[in-house]
């Protein structure tokens, strides 16, 4: 049986480094790509016996998010009559498919199982749809897990933030930010909310010196400087200001406070508050060694938090992949593959293990 150990490898692990280094995703537009093609190679794949989840594999780990969509509807064609334009084009319904389950996820959802099914799903959605449904599964029935609304929350950007508002609206008819509010509360909520709106500055263009200093001086005069914490004013300023400007203003705070801003936040705050600055700060420092941490952490010790693995995978695979990998090496020592296979291994068939052992994936 194939396993999310060939999956994960595929999705993280190769990738051509001959790019330029504005592309560090891992999965992309398959240059050669056929929606009607891969389509029927899908539903062969799904109707054999014992189905054939290497062919699955092979074709939606090498497709790109936007081609993957195209084959959602060439399948739903093939399956279901759905209406098209003149020129044979999804229509503006079809390109609106989250608002209930296409063909293709229902039937990938009948054939599959476990780790496999939850990947394969996660990459039939498109980015936003997947972190609305990981955000609702978060905040669904009792308790809330705040790691994964933090996480999403914490690292999205402005306009990665507005899509995601926009489609949790479709998908669930209510708002994120009314979800936030009834399954958290305090300062938590506070923080989660502001981030929600993503209304961070972006404007980079001009560095203020003045107001790096200022920022810095009442960050520490917020938090170690008295005694107890002015958390909206750590609320505003970490997520109001633009990112490379935070970066400057974490450096010049060092200045004023014995501690660094993640040691102060260690110290001011407690509980989900903390681990959500945590997250955030870490986020601004430097984003991709923030994820590689989380999949360090994910596959440590006993057990393997599987979920947050595979999020990071599907989520960051078109993204930055590659300079998380990189980040991960310089940390740990080793590769990313490397760990995914010493701690997958004993659970795995090798089907595919051979293809996947080239230096690319060191």
């Amino acid at each position: 049986m194939s396993t999310v150990h060939e999956i994960l490898s595929k999705l993280s692990l190769e990738g051509d480094h001959s790019l330029p280094p504005s592309a560090y995703a891992t999965v992309k537009a398959y240059s050669n790509f056929d929606a009607d093609r891969d389509a029927a190679a899908l539903e062969t794949a799904i109707k054999t016996k014992g189905v054939d989840e290497v062919t699955i594999i092979n074709i939606l780990t090498n497709r790109s998010n936007e081609q993957r969509q195209d084959i959602a509807f060439a399948y739903q064609r093939r399956t279901k009559k759905v209406c098209q334009t003149a020129n044979g084009s999804p229509p503006i319904a079809a390109q609106n498919a989250h608002l209930k389950p296409n063909e293709l996820s229902a039937a990938l959802k009948s054939a599959l199982s476990g780790h496999l099914e939850a990947v394969i799903l996660g990459l039939l959605k498109t980015p936003a749809q997947y972190d609305a449904s990981e955000l609702k599964a978060a905040m669904k029935g009792l308790g809330t897990d705040e790691d994964t609304l933090i996480e999403i929350i914490c690292s999205r950007t402005n306009q990665e933030l507005s899509e995601i508002n926009r489609v949790y609206r479709e998908m669930y008819k209510t708002e994120l930010e009314k979800d936030i509010i009834s399954d958290t509360s305090g300062d938590f909520r506070k923080l989660m909310v502001a981030l929600a709106k993503g209304k961070r500055c972006e404007d980079t263009s001009v560095i203020d010196y003045e107001l790096i200093d200022q920022d810095a001086r009442e960050l520490y005069d917020a938090g170690v400087k008295r005694k107890g914490t002015d958390v909206p004013k750590w609320i505003n300023i970490m997520t109001e200001r633009s990112v490379p400007h935070l970066q400057k203003v974490f450096d010049r705070y060092k200045s004023y406070s014995p501690y660094d801003m993640l040691e102060s936040i260690k110290k001011e705050v407690k509980g989900d508050l903390e681990n959500a600055f945590l997250n955030l700060v870490q986020c601004i420092q430097n984003k991709q060694l923030y994820f590689a941490d989380r999949l360090y952490d994910s596959m440590k010790g006993k057990g393997t938090r599987d979920k947050v693995l595979i999020r990071i995978m599907v989520s960051r695979c078109e993204v930055d992949m590659l300079k998380i990998k990189s980040e991960f090496k310089r940390k740990y020592g080793k590769s990313l593959y490397y760990f995914i296979q010493v701690r997958f291994s004993a659970f795995f068939s090798y089907q595919l293990y051979g293809p996947l052992q080239q230096s690319s994936l060191d």
